[in-house]
């Protein structure tokens, strides 16, 4: 149409891309410390890749509402890397990881890098957000090989999780099921317990606002779903140390809140998008 301009190419070489600069390298370094993880050069130079393609990306994309390096450096890369500490006392060693709506990468890929996995699948049923998936875990795993660390496989699923769930390569077979700001505790359940081996875990990102007793009400709803789809009793833990360091001052209300999967599945789960919301209300 004449007055429409075509939008440029979307990169795929972070090395292209502008730096992320000194604000958000040390916003890194000092989640790390306070978290107590040791983060190697080359996995933050693959955390940093991985961020150059998003902040290009986002411009025509979309895909985050944190626009600059140090919002991004806490609120999505600290925000994922706070799962770090409680997962390698849950599953000590590689894991098989599969995050669910992984939208730009987090906390899917971050802790992917960083823990590091044996495997991490990553899915987003929205095209766009599975192509910038495709091209990111590939960067990330080009700037590990190249540094010498581990390189996980990595896969991306641009499919509903329903649908997953139900695939019989998919079925039982991750060790970790990850969601951060995927509905409620207890739609995220439905759809993560049928992905996850007996003896694996769901980890849910969520909040607990001071006053507040929405948190408490979304575990307790979630329960009866829980117990009906093999999982255990859901257990919170806060995901910033108390007292909590000031580089990690704006989660100090995130909650992560564990799942473990004691048995099998039933088949019907998960159900149909449409019968899971009739149900759940």
């Amino acid at each position: 149409m004449k007055g429409t301009a075509e939008r440029p190419p979307l990169p795929e070489d972070p090395a292209a891309l502008p730096a992320v600069g000194v604000a958000f390298e040390a916003a890194v370094a000092a989640v790390a410390e306070a978290l107590a993880i040791e983060l190697s050069v080359g996995r933050r130079a693959a955390l940093e890749a991985h961020v150059r393609l998003l902040l290009a990306w986002n411009a025509q994309l979309n895909l985050t509402a944190l626009r600059t390096p140090g919002r991004i450096a806490v609120g999505h890369v600290g925000d994922s890397l706070t799962a770090v500490p409680l997962l390698r006392r849950l599953a000590p060693g590689a894991v098989d990881l599969l995050d669910l709506g992984s939208g730009g990468g987090f906390p899917g890929l971050a802790l992917a890098v960083t823990l590091p996995a044996r495997r991490a699948a990553l899915v987003d049923s929205v095209g766009k957000k599975a192509r910038f998936l495709t091209i990111a875990g590939r960067t990330v795993q080009d700037v590990l090989n190249a540094s010498g660390e581990p390189v996980p496989e990595i896969s991306v699923h641009g499919v509903r999780a329903e649908v997953l769930g139900h695939e019989a390569s998919q079925r039982g077979a991750w060790d970790v099921v990850t969601g951060r700001a995927v509905g409620s505790l207890a739609e995220l359940a439905e759809l993560a317990l049928p992905l996850l081996r007996p003896g694996g875990y769901l980890l849910a990102w969520k909040q607990e606002h001071p006053g507040s007793q929405a948190f408490s009400a979304e575990l307790a709803a979630a329960g009866p779903l829980i117990a009906a789809a093999g999982g255990g009793r859901p257990i919170v833990e806060r995901a910033v140390p108390d007292p909590c360091p000031d580089i990690l001052g704006e989660l100090r209300d995130h909650r992560l809140v564990v799942v473990g999967k004691l048995r099998a599945t039933p088949r019907h789960f998960p159900r149909s998008p449409t019968e899971r919301r009739r149900l759940l209300g």
